[in-house]
């Protein structure tokens, strides 16, 4: 009995031991991937800011105002053909 038991703990602790280097390994490429995209970023803003003092932009352009458009008719007419039409209110 207690080499099943003296088994099982080495078992146990094998596993253990296997899950703290993944662990270790898991949280090497986490910190990999943050430093890889904090050093793009820091790039990309560089460029950006570059660009920026560059080339300013354009101001914006005054809005443009809306035209209506013409009614052709007068509102005797409208009210004429929504009659015809059966709409009396």
């Amino acid at each position: 009995m207690t080499e099943k038991s003296s088994k099982y703990e080495a078992t146990a602790q094998f596993a253990k031991l296997q899950r703290a280097n993944d662990a270790k390994s898991a949280t090497a490429d986490y910190e990999t991937a943050a430093a890889a995209v904090r050093a793009k970023t820091e790039r990309l803003r560089a460029l950006r800011l570059a660009r920026d003092a560059a080339a300013p932009p354009p101001a914006p352009a005054a809005p443009k105002r809306k035209t209506r458009k013409k009614s052709e008719g007068s509102l005797s007419n409208w009210l004429d053909g929504q009659a015809k039409e059966g709409r009396n209110r």
